[in-house]
């Protein structure tokens, strides 16, 4: 049935077998449904996630944490695989009874702290170490002004112009039409903005650069929806900037290839236990591809 043709009936009712990407672990019900404890690892802090936009946000963050000296923000960073419903088993809706990634827990303090949601994890971690937030009032308005911006911008990007653009089982023009014009006045905010501004506030690098560049870095580089094209991408020059500074720096690098089980197998780090992982537990290492015979007998 098409958008054309389809009426809503009085009393929607959710169909399992559905044609909808993801349709195998959406559902219109909350909470666990199966009963499995998270793991626990040696650090301080522990994150659940995956190394989608929203994870990234957070690795980053700590992997910035570390790189400024923050000891404290030692972390294990578990995988969530989304597909095979992980994030609804009893230990993850204990850490986030919304069942979405990432989680994180700080077993700092007593009782252990649950914060979920990757802008709230963002600001605590940077009210926990005094860090990549201004300090001043005007300058933390700032900051969250961005940050509260891009949780409420981004799913307009995401479920909105990613879901009808990349996977929706059919191509309805109305709805790609109208969520494009959305994203690209999003892409022409961020361009202004940073036309002369080197970062998001400013002079200063702060947790609203961390949390909107995973997702629009993503669009530029044509790394989310192959849509870079589609959308103009390379028109939004002061962005692209922007998005190329934040891609060399190290802790950046890093944190994107936490949690990440796709992409190339030197960038991806499945699970983050200690810093000497990103050399030596990537899954080129692990999981090396069958080396070919070019001889060939």
């Amino acid at each position: 049935m098409t958008d054309a043709t389809y009426v809503p009936p009085k009393v929607w009712k959710w169909d399992p077998d559905n044609e909808q990407a993801f349709a195998n672990i959406n559902r219109p019900t909350a909470g666990a449904q199966q009963e499995k404890d998270l793991p626990v690892g040696k650090h301080p802090l522990q994150l659940y996630s995956l190394g989608t936009p929203n994870g990234v946000k957070v690795t980053v963050m700590l992997e910035e944490l570390l790189a400024a000296g923050h000891e404290g923000a030692e972390y294990d960073a578990w995988l969530v695989n989304i597909g095979d419903g992980s994030q609804f088993t009893s230990g993850f809706v204990a850490a986030n009874p919304n069942s979405k990634i990432p989680a994180l827990m700080d077993h700092s303090v007593n009782p252990p702290q649950r914060v979920f949601e990757s802008g709230s994890i963002l600001l605590y971690l940077a009210e926990k170490f005094g860090a990549f937030i201004p300090q001043d009032l005007a300058g933390r308005t700032e900051c969250l002004n961005w940050l509260f911006w891009q949780m409420g911008a981004t799913p307009l990007l995401g479920g909105g112009f990613g879901h009808f653009y990349a996977y929706a089982p059919i191509k309805i023009k109305y709805a790609i039409d109208r969520y494009a014009m959305e994203v690209k006045r999003q892409l022409d905010l961020l361009d202004r903005r940073l036309a002369d501004n080197q970062y998001i506030c400013g002079d200063m690098y702060t947790i609203a650069d961390m949390a909107i560049f995973p997702w629009y870095g993503a669009v530029l580089k044509n790394h989310a929806y192959e849509a870079a094209e589609f959308l103009e991408a390379h028109t939004y020059g002061n962005l692209f900037r922007w998005v190329e500074e934040l891609n060399e720096r190290e802790p950046v690098k890093r944190g994107m290839m936490v949690n990440r089980p796709f992409g190339d197998k030197s960038r991806q780090l499945l699970e983050r236990h200690d810093a000497s992982d990103f050399e030596l537990r990537t899954q080129d290492i692990l999981d090396p591809d069958p080396e070919t015979n070019e001889g060939g007998s």
